[in-house]
C-alpha cells in the first residue's frame, strides 16, 4: 500500500489525488489536506463569483473525494498542527499543492499607504476567505486605480464596475455585495507597464468588459501598433485585441462609470496624506526586446483605491526550502527532498489556467511512482489521525463539507446559488 499526503485542496491538489487513484489505483491512499474546513481552494476562493461555469470544475473534485481512498482533511495548518517532517515519516510522499495566496508588493515608495490592497486580498474579500472577510476597501471614489493586465486585473475592474442586478447568479458574498452598492467609483483606470499586444487577457474576459450596463471601456488607439501586426498574434490573443481596438473605435455614449484601458504606464510612486490619494505613473516605451523603460515622462491619477493585480507568491513552510526571488519551492521538475514534491503554482509560480494543473499532477505521481516503488511500511493515515487528536485538532472531513455546503446552499439570498460562511467557526458549526 502507498500512502500519500497532499496539502492543498485547490486544483493542483485535486488534480494530483486523482492521478494517484488512475495509477495506484486500489493500491493507494490519499490524504488532501487544508487549512480550512472547506475545500477547492482558487475553484472557491480565486474564481469570480459571476463565473460559475468555470467554478463547475469542482463536481470533477467531488467524484474523486467520494472514492474511499481519497479523503479531505480540512482544519488543519501543515506547519502548526503537523510539521512537514512528521508527515514526511508518516506517508511515503509528501507533495505540496498549496497553491500562492500571497500577493506580491509593487515595490515603490507609498505602497504600504491604508487604500492599497493585493488582489489576493480584494478577490478573497468579496469570494468570502475568511481571511479577508474585514477587509472593508475603500470605494468612496471618484478614482480607482487597478496595476497589472491580466485576467484578475478584468476581474477586479469588472466586479467595481457591475450593478447589484448583474450580480444576480453569482455567489458573490453578502458583505461585498452590499459595500459594493454604496460604491462612489465614477473612473477605473487599468495600469499596464507594455502595450495592447502584450497583455495577459483572455478575449472571453474582455469581451465581458463591453457589455455592463453601467461602464464604458475607453481604449486610445494611438496605443496599438499598425492592424496588420495583428496578424502575428496568436490566435487568442488576437481576438483579445480586436475587443480592444473595437473599444477604442466605439461611439458609444459615455456611462456611468468610465474604464481606461492605459496603457505604456508605470506606477512609480503613491501619495497621500496618511492614506491614498494619488498615484504617480511614468510612461513607457518598448525596447527592442519588448521590454517596458521609463521615458521620464511622469502625470498623476487621483485615486483612493490602488488594487494590485501583479502576481502572487507562496507562503514558505518551515523546513521547505524555498526560492525567494521567484516565490516558490525550490525544486526541479516538482522533485524538492526525497518524499516531498510540489505542483502546481508552489512548483512553476503563478503561471497558466487551472487545467494547466491536471498534466503537473499525473506528472508529479509518475515521478512518485518509480520513486516509491509498491510503498513502504509507512503508516500513513492512521498515524495522522493519531497525532491530530493528541495534539486537540478538530479534522473536518468531506462528508462534513457536505454538510457546510448543503448549508451554504440553504441561506442564499434570492438569485444567488449559495450565501457562503466567511468565518472557520461558523463553517464548523454548520456541519452539525
Amino acid at each position: 500500500m502507498r500512502h500519500i499526503a497532499v496539502v492543498g485542496s485547490g486544483p493542483a491538489g485535486y488534480y494530483t489525488a486523482e492521478a494517484a487513484q488512475k495509477k495506484f489505483g486500489e493500491d493507494v491512499r490519499v490524504d488532501i489536506i487544508d487549512r480550512l474546513p472547506v475545500p477547492y481552494g482558487l475553484i472557491r476562493f480565486g474564481v469570480a463569483p459571476d463565473h460559475q461555469s468555470i467554478k463547475a470544475v469542482h463536481k470533477r473534485y467531488e467524484a474523486v473525494n467520494l472514492s474511499e481512498n481519497v479523503r479531505f482533511v480540512g482544519n488543519v495548518t501543515v506547519g502548526r498542527d503537523v510539521g512537514i517532517e512528521e508527515l514526511n515519516a508518516m506517508y511515503d510522499a509528501v507533495v505540496l499543492a498549496t497553491g500562492a495566496p500571497a500577493d506580491r508588493r509593487l515595490g515603490i515608495p507609498g505602497d504600504d499607504l491604508p487604500g492599497i490592497v493585493g488582489s489576493a486580498a480584494f478577490v478573497g474579500w468579496y469570494n468570502g476567505h475568511p481571511d479577508f472577510a474585514d477587509l472593508d476597501p475603500d470605494i468612496e471614489g471618484p478614482g480607482a486605480v487597478i496595476v497589472g493586465n491580466g485576467n484578475v486585473a478584468l476581474d477586479v475592474t469588472r466586479i467595481l464596475s457591475k450593478t447589484r442586478e448583474e450580480f444576480r447568479g453569482s455567489d458573490i458574498v453578502s458583505h461585498a455585495l452590499d459595500k459594493l452598492d454604496t460604491s462612489g467609483i465614477k473612473r477605473i483606470t487599468v495600469l499596464g507597464r507594455r502595450g495592447p499586444h502584450q497583455i495577459a487577457m483572455t478575449p472571453k474576459e474582455l469581451g465581458e468588459m463591453g457589455h455592463l450596463s453601467r461602464a464604458t471601456p475607453i481604449v486610445d488607439i494611438a496605443d496599438f501598433p499598425p492592424e496588420g501586426d495583428d496578424a502575428l498574434l496568436e490566435p487568442g490573443m488576437r481576438k483579445s485585441v480586436t475587443h480592444l481596438r473595437d473599444f477604442a473605435q466605439s461611439d458609444a455614449p459615455p456611462r456611468e462609470i468610465a474604464v481606461e484601458f492605459d496603457f505604456f504606464a508605470m506606477p512609480v510612486a503613491i501619495e497621500g496624506d496618511g492614506r491614498v490619494e494619488r498615484i504617480i505613473v511614468e510612461k513607457t516605451r518598448l525596447d527592442a526586446d519588448l521590454r517596458s523603460v521609463g521615458t521620464g515622462e511622469r502625470y498623476v491619477i487621483p485615486c483612493r483605491l490602488v488594487v494590485a493585480c501583479i502576481g502572487y507568491q507562496t507562503p514558505p513552510i518551515q523546513g521547505v526550502p524555498y526560492e525567494h526571488g521567484r516565490g516558490r519551492f525550490a525544486n526541479t521538475d516538482g522533485y524538492i527532498l526525497p518524499g516531498l514534491y510540489c505542483v502546481g503554482w508552489a512548483r512553476r509560480g503563478p503561471t497558466g489556467t487551472i487545467g494547466t494543473n491536471r498534466p503537473d499532477g499525473f506528472a508529479i505521481i509518475d515521478q512518485i511512482a518509480e520513486h516509491i516503488g509498491a510503498g513502504s511500511a509507512k503508516p500513513g493515515r492512521p498515524a495522522l489521525d493519531a497525532l491530530l487528536e493528541g495534539r486537540g485538532v478538530e479534522i473536518v472531513t468531506f462528508r462534513d463539507w457536505q454538510r457546510i455546503d448543503q448549508a451554504e446552499i440553504a441561506r442564499a439570498r434570492d438569485g444567488a446559488p449559495r450565501e457562503k460562511f466567511v468565518d472557520v467557526k461558523d463553517m464548523i458549526a454548520a456541519r452539525g
